[in-house]
């Protein structure tokens, strides 16, 4: 079954507009992007290339922006990827599978484990990618272990953005649902 085209375009929406909270000032990590993912996926649960390709198109859109605009200063050239790019944009699109799993009927215990699990993936990939790509760390367990004890304060702002934006997001879909319940659909 394919998702109807108001759970789409509301779909669409929604994530382009929460993809646009990157350019407000906010703490390191403490950002949208997660919560757009399992959004994504859990909302376009019935179509799952959609279910991917949205939430990351908006990913990479943003990033071109935030590198290329805002942070532009430290690159000689556009960038299309930073360095660690596949293990960022692989923890979301674990966040989109785990949207499309846990989190498809929109109950809180789905969407609040999507956040726990999504965030704990993305920060043990993220700085496993920081561990292998960066000679700040020895290349041995230490030097893992020195990345993952580097990278808590940026999971802790990971899981309480995800958490923050899965509220807003769910919960706006919910207020919506009520005045087009095809949104509500399961």
């Amino acid at each position: 079954m394919k998702t109807n085209n108001t759970k789409l375009k509301f779909a669409i929406i929604s994530i382009v507009l929460i993809s646009l909270t990157r350019f407000i000032p906010h703490p390191p990590n403490f950002t949208a992007i997660g919560a757009m993912a399992i959004f994504g996926g859990a909302v376009l649960n019935k179509d799952k290339w959609l279910a991917l390709l949205i939430p990351m198109a908006a990913l990479f859109v943003s990033d071109l922006l935030v590198n290329n605009i805002l942070y532009s200063s430290f690159y000689d050239s556009f960038v299309f990827f930073t360095e660690g790019a596949a293990f960022i944009y692989g923890g979301f699109a674990v966040m989109v599978l785990l949207g499309s799993t846990l989190a498809k009927n929109n109950k809180i215990s789905g969407v609040l484990g999507s956040t726990v699990i999504g965030s704990l993936v993305f920060f043990a990939l993220t700085n496993f990618g920081a561990w292998l790509g960066s000679p700040m760390y020895t290349n041995d367990m230490a030097g893992l272990l020195t990345s993952y004890t580097a990278g808590l304060p940026f999971l802790l702002n990971t899981f309480a953005g995800t958490l923050f934006f899965s509220a807003v997001l769910f919960g706006a879909k919910a207020y919506a649902s009520k005045r087009a319940p095809e949104l509500a659909e399961a």
